[in-house]
């Protein structure tokens, strides 16, 4: 059984396979306030549900390129868990996000791919021996973060692409990414990696953030970055291979489960892998190749409007904390 894992008051779709809509949520729940609840159809029926916006499909992004994405963390590396973490991925919301990643056995071979600076990496040392995790990621400056942390002293550390692992076929026990998916040019590909990499029995965790409903935001999130649907997280997984599929949705706690302007680490996404060696799906070649020249002043007009858009995100957390602080609690903000 797949199943979804959902929590919030924002506007939600549910479709079964004939397109009756199941349930329409518009601003209310028409459930109790009650976290993770579950809802469960057949594998058969493919779970499409949704924000209501639209999301365009050519749209260009400014960070959703390896070279964006490796200069962008080169200047934000030294204070991303000081001024960019606190306002979307909590110790808390890794946490949550982690728990359906069952890391149940301190001997579980881990790669936490994207793992930047190393923030998701502590959550999951918790449970795995720090020796058998593996935090790759293609920033050398976020890298060397990681290894500055006394509890990720014994982790190895590898610099590498998303999209193509230097891992064998069947390695892992768990594939963890959290805040990495965003920069992927074809996240389909690295999921299909991460299918490849695990173990028969093995599980993807993947943690992400949503697409935003509220025009403005709707507006900054399509110009900076990849901020995918949630029914977009459920199609890849189970086109790459995977078997009992979930979505469990996250996000900081003065934010009352609103969701309009889109969470930067909104969701977390996993899956079982039911067959031995690489995923059934074929692909083309790479969408992006990294070792084509790029015009310099094109790279940095490119890369100073996807800053300018990204201030955004550092302005809604902080929108959303002063309206929990003003709005009197229990009522919606």
């Amino acid at each position: 059984m797949a199943s979804l894992m959902l929590s919030g008051t924002e506007k939600l779709t549910l479709r079964t396979l004939n397109g009756k809509g199941l349930c329409d949520l518009q601003g209310k729940s028409l459930f109790p306030r009650v976290a993770n609840s579950r809802i469960r159809v057949p594998n058969r029926v493919a779970p499409k549900f949704s924000v209501s916006a639209s999301r365009p499909t050519s749209q260009p992004r400014f960070f959703q390129h390896k070279k964006e994405a490796f200069w962008f963390y080169r200047f934000v590396s030294d204070v991303y868990d000081h001024v960019l973490n606190p306002g979307h991925w909590t110790e808390d919301m890794r946490d949550e996000a982690l728990e359906p990643a069952d890391l149940s056995d301190r001997n579980m071979i881990v790669v936490d791919v994207g793992g930047g600076t190393g923030f998701a990496t502590l959550g999951v040392v918790k449970h795995v021996d720090a020796k058998n995790v593996t935090i790759l990621d293609q920033s050398p400056h976020q890298l060397a973060k990681a290894k500055q942390k006394e509890p990720l002293k014994d982790c190895k550390i590898v610099q590498g692409d998303a999209e193509d692992l230097p891992f064998r076929t069947d390695y892992a026990d768990r594939y963890v990414s959290a805040g990495s998916i965003e920069y992927w040019p074809d996240p389909q590909r690295g999921i299909k990696e991460a299918y490849r990499v695990l173990k028969l029995g093995g599980k993807a965790c993947i943690i992400g953030p949503v697409y935003p409903t509220f025009w403005l935001s709707r507006f900054f999130a399509d110009v900076m970055m990849l901020f995918p649907k949630e029914e977009e997280y459920i199609e890849w997984f189970q086109k790459a291979g995977f078997k009992d599929v979930q979505l469990k949705r996250i996000g900081p706690k003065w934010y009352r489960g609103v969701r309009r302007h889109g969470l930067i680490m909104g969701c977390s996404v996993t899956g079982v892998k039911p067959a031995s060696g690489d995923s059934p799906l074929q692909l083309g070649p790479k969408e992006e190749d990294v070792e084509k020249p790029v015009n310099p002043f094109v790279f940095l007009m490119r890369f100073l409007l996807g800053v300018m858009a990204g201030t955004w995100y550092v302005l809604v957390p902080i929108y959303m904390w002063l309206k929990d602080q003003v709005v009197p609690e229990g009522q919606p903000i």
